[in-house]
C-alpha cells in the first residue's frame, strides 16, 4: 500500500470533496512530504491508521455546507476503531472507546438523548458538522505519534479556510488543549471550548460543558438551521 496525498487525485477518486482541492492547495508541498513520511513508516513495517482512503475523511463535507467543526486531537490508536472522522467509530465496533462513551454521556445530560446504538457519528456529518482532529494519523498504539510531521499545518489551513468564509458562521468545539490550539484560526466563529472527552480529563471540565446546546443556540442565533444531535437508539434499528 502507497498513500497519495495529492488533491486532486483525491477529489477524482471522491476521497475528499472537489471544493476543498482550492482550499488546501496552498498546503500540497505539505502533504507531500506526510506522504512520504507515512509512506518510508509503512515499508518499516509500521501500521498506520486509519487506513489510507479513510485519511481525509473528513474533507468529504463540501466546504460550504460546514456549519460546525469538533475539533480532536488526533486518531485512536487502536486497529480499527480510527475512521477518519474524529471521535466516530465504525458501526460494527461495539465496545466503545472511553472517550467516546464519556462523549455520549454529556449528549444525554445535554439534552437528554438516548444511548446511540453505535459510536457512528456520520449521521452528524451528514448535517455539516466537520469531525476533525487536528493530526490525522497515528501508528498503531502508539497515541501522538504523529504530531509534528505536518498536519498542524494542514488542518490549520482548513480552519482558517472555515473561518474566512463570507456569510457563513462557524461553531468550533474545541475539546483538549491540541484542539484549543486552533483558537487563533477561528477569530470570526463561535468558538465552544472544554477539556478534552478522555477519562484522564472528562472531570476536568468536559462534563457539564454543554456543548451541544450551545452550538444549537450560535445556530439559531445566526440563522441557521440547528444540528439534531440524537443519533440512532437500538431500538430504532428494528
Amino acid at each position: 500500500m502507497t498513500i497519495n496525498l495529492t488533491l486532486e487525485d483525491l477529489a477524482n477518486k471522491g476521497l475528499i470533496d472537489s471544493s476543498w482541492v482550492n482550499q488546501l492547495l496552498p498546503v500540497q508541498s505539505v502533504l507531500d512530504q506526510i506522504a512520504q513520511r507515512l509512506n518510508q513508516e509503512i515499508d518499516a513495517g509500521e501500521q498506520i491508521l486509519p487506513s489510507s482512503s479513510n485519511i481525509l475523511r473528513a474533507f468529504t463535507i463540501p466546504y460550504d455546507l460546514v456549519k460546525v467543526v469538533i475539533v480532536g486531537q488526533d486518531p485512536y490508536p487502536t486497529p480499527g476503531d480510527a475512521v477518519g472522522l474524529s471521535f466516530s467509530v465504525s458501526p460494527d465496533r461495539h465496545d466503545l472507546p472511553r472517550s467516546l462513551k464519556n462523549i455520549f454521556s454529556e449528549l444525554h445530560a445535554d439534552l437528554g438523548c438516548d444511548l446511540p446504538a453505535t459510536g457512528d457519528l456520520s449521521p452528524w456529518a451528514e448535517q455539516g458538522v466537520m469531525l476533525l482532529n487536528r493530526v490525522l494519523t497515528v501508528r498503531s498504539g502508539e497515541a501522538g505519534s504523529h504530531r509534528g510531521i505536518g498536519w498542524e499545518q494542514v488542518t490549520e489551513q482548513a480552519l482558517r479556510a472555515l473561518n474566512d468564509r463570507v456569510n457563513k458562521p462557524l461553531a468550533a468545539v474545541l475539546w483538549g488543549n491540541d484542539a484549543k490550539s486552533a483558537t487563533e484560526f477561528l477569530s470570526n466563529s463561535v468558538v465552544i471550548e472544554s477539556a478534552h472527552p478522555s477519562p484522564m480529563s472528562a472531570s476536568r471540565g468536559f462534563f457539564g460543558s454543554r456543548p451541544f446546546s450551545k452550538v444549537n443556540t450560535a445556530l439559531v442565533e445566526a440563522g441557521q438551521t440547528a444540528i439534531n444531535w440524537p443519533l440512532p437508539t437500538q431500538s430504532a434499528l428494528f
